[in-house]
């Protein structure tokens, strides 16, 4: 029995409000009343409250002067994430967030997904994809380790997992999100098996693993490509690239010592790649 079945959960709220806010925060707003979370990126902040916070966000830009309110927003929260939270299924995956009673069929591996306020609930075309590459990652061949860059909620770390790696790293530049895949790492009861860090993408390439997963942006994955860790890598799964960055993405792939096995084009629009160092697939 997972943990989610033993303990009520429910979305985050029915109704967002989202103070968009230039500069980052230096004081720690978790206890601010009917505060969610802070997202950070770039020197913007959004704040998440599930009720109207105008005055508590009004004043921590008093006690910051480096900060500045930029928009505010309502929204339902079905909305923000992109569509309303739902389970499904894959060849192999049954994925659904803790408040849904449904129960998995007993010929799927259960993923327990709650998203919070961060972008990646499974529903998104090139998280689905990644999830058909991992599982033809996994028939392939055992994977002893993986690293997971870009990881957002975690659920492709929690996939690998499922499928039988023990050891996975995390790995997400933004606070929020590593927070997030921390906790649905303990939704499914794998922190054992995965850890979640917020580090950037670059400084973590270097490090070896059976495994590279990097459904993330492009500015950031043609840097991953080129650098000398990527090699390090014996397979790779590289996805969130629109179609002219999947192009250049390919031509610098076919320069280098891998062998692009699979690619996966959704709506003309998403692309996918999955592949092997070259002299792995040779066996040297």
């Amino acid at each position: 029995m997972s943990v989610a079945a033993e303990v009520q959960y429910s979305p985050p709220c029915s109704d967002l409000f989202i103070y968009y806010l230039e500069g980052s925060l230096q004081h720690d707003p978790s206890e601010l009343k009917h505060f969610i979370g802070n997202w950070q990126e770039d020197g913007f902040s959004f704040l998440f409250f599930s009720q109207p916070s105008l005055n508590q966000v009004q004043e921590l830009i008093r006690i910051s002067p480096l900060l500045r309110l930029i928009d505010q927003y309502q929204m339902s929260y079905d909305d923000w994430v992109g569509d309303k939270i739902a389970p499904f299924s894959t060849d192999r995956f049954f994925i659904y967030p803790p408040w849904d009673s449904s129960l998995p069929p007993s010929s799927k591996m259960p993923i327990t997904l709650d998203p919070g306020v961060v972008f990646g609930t499974g529903a998104h075309p090139t998280t689905r994809d990644c999830l058909e590459a991992l599982e033809n990652t996994f028939e392939a061949e055992s994977i002893g380790s993986t690293i997971d860059l870009g990881t957002g909620t975690g659920i492709l770390a929690i996939a690998a997992a499922r499928l039988g790696c023990p050891l996975t790293l995390a790995v997400d530049m933004n606070r929020l999100a590593a927070k997030t895949a921390a906790r649905n790492i303990q939704l499914n009861r794998l922190q054992s098996s995965i850890l979640a860090v917020q580090a950037s993408a670059d400084n973590f390439i270097h490090i070896q693993a059976d495994l590279l997963i990097a459904n993330i942006h492009y500015d950031v994955m043609k840097r991953l490509v080129c650098s000398e860790g990527f090699l390090n890598k014996k397979r790779f799964i590289l996805s969130g690239l629109l179609r002219s960055e999947a192009a250049d993405i390919e031509n610098r792939l076919l320069q280098l010592p891998v062998t692009i096995l699979n690619k996966w084009v959704r709506d003309g629009i998403w692309y996918t790649y999955q592949g092997i160092r070259k002299h792995t697939l040779s066996g040297q």
